[in-house]
Formats: structure tokens, sequence, C-alpha cells
């Protein structure tokens, strides 16, 4: 009986091409995870994770499952697993899980966090894990733009699929931003989150701080479906999956 073992993780994802493996690069997390995977079980194994994260994007707590036919006790895999893989790429916790437990289907809701580094003096140090922004932003104008996105709203214009075939209504639960001496950090959670939304909800408070729009435009941007409409992509580099929740 194949046991299904559920692992949260921690990657820096600089490196990487992103979660999903890709034919042409073997520079993915899912990738990286596969193979050893398939080498602890001795059969090809695949390894799904709670949602694609993007190329340079981190992960704080990223959740994954595999199914596979072991003795091993889910304490050994977290062992096993941490002694082979890369130094980007950790496993925190591991367990055992239901039988019909998925670790994105299964999901209610993520966190995802964006930090943002503000100073005249750019931190070299802080490069990797954060956007640059030199000059001050608008808390408070960012702070009334968080509220606009609150609740249920069509997500189309926040997003850049433009072959979406599913819906793009999605609920977000909280959004808030708080100072932590010259970073400002951007928490967002949501029951889903469709390609670079989460990124697309940060430029956009990221251009209200700046005083290049209004908080009042996120509302015409759900109103006109228009990506044009919505901020910026912000740089994948201060983006992370800060949490998974599951009921």
């Amino acid at each position: 009986m194949k046991k299904n073992i559920a692992v949260v993780l921690q990657y820096e994802g600089t490196r990487y091409r992103g979660w999903q493996v890709q034919g042409n690069t073997d520079r993915t997390i899912q990738g990286k995870l596969e193979e050893l995977v398939s080498r602890m079980a001795g059969i090809r194994t695949e390894v799904h994770g709670s949602g694609r994260t993007d190329a340079g994007v981190h992960a704080l707590a990223q959740t994954a499952n595999f199914r596979i036919d072991t003795d091993m006790t889910p304490a050994q895999i977290m062992d096993y697993m941490n002694r082979f893989l890369p130094g980007d790429i950790s496993v925190i916790s591991a367990r055992e899980e239901k039988e019909g437990f998925h670790s994105r289907l299964s999901s209610s809701a993520k966190t995802y966090r964006y930090r943002i580094m503000t100073g005249k003096i750019p931190d070299v140090f802080k490069r990797r894990y954060t956007y640059y922004h030199p000059d001050a932003l608008d808390q408070s104008g960012m702070r009334e733009g968080a509220e606009l996105f609150l609740g249920r709203h069509d997500f189309f214009t926040f997003q850049d699929n433009r072959r979406l075939r599913k819906s793009s209504v999605r609920d977000i639960y909280s959004v808030s931003i708080s100072e932590n001496e010259n970073e400002l950090i951007l928490d967002i959670t949501g029951n889903g989150f469709l390609y670079h939304m989460a990124r697309i909800m940060a430029g956009t408070l990221i251009e209200i701080g700046e005083g290049k729009r209004q908080p009042g435009t996120i509302i015409t941007a759900f109103d006109s479906g228009n990506r044009q409409d919505a901020g910026m992509l912000a740089p994948p580099e201060g983006l992370f999956l800060k949490e998974v929740i599951y009921d």
C-alpha cells in the first residue's frame, strides 16, 4: 500500500525557472523533487505542488505531496530528501496524509508575501529577496487600495493568461501592509491566485504608493477587464509563497 506523503518546502527561486517541470530545462523545483523522490522510490514518481510559483519566486512554505511504496517514516523521508536536495531547497516538515489528500485540490487558501526594500542605500544582501524602491511610498494610499481588493471579484484584469478558459473569480480574505525597518511587507491571502495575480496586485499597490494612480482605479480595472488598467507586474524576487492553508 502506497503512502501519501505531504512535505512542506522552503526554496530560494533565484536560479530556477519556476515550480513546474519544463522539457527544455532541468532547473525547476518540481523537476529536482521528482528526480530525487523517483530515485528514493525506485520508480518514476510524480510530485504535486499546491501551486506553480514563477521563475525567480521564493517559498517560505510550499506544500507538495507524492505517493510512495516505502517502509520509511515521514521523518526518515524528510532526512533523506534534505541530504540530497540542492542547498537552495529544503524540506521543513513531512507527514503521512489520507489517500484523498492533494496538495493543490485540498487547499482552501494561500498567503503570498511581497517585500519592498526602501531607502536611498540598497542592501546588497537583500537584493535577491526584495524589490528595491529608493523613494518613499504613500502607505495610506496603498492601504486604501488594499481594501478594494477584499472580497469576491473577477480578477481577469489582474492576471496574464490571455487564453484563460476557467473562471477568474477569486476571494481575497486579507491584504495587509506593514513596515519593518527599511522594508514594506505586503501579505495577501485568498482562496486562489491566477497567473501573475499576486505580482500584479503588488505592482498596482506600488504604483498607488508612487502616486501614479489613485486607489479607485482598482475598481475601474475590475470593471474594464483590460490588463492595461491594472498595475505593473512587480519583479519576481520580492515574492514569496508564505503559507498554504488546509481546512
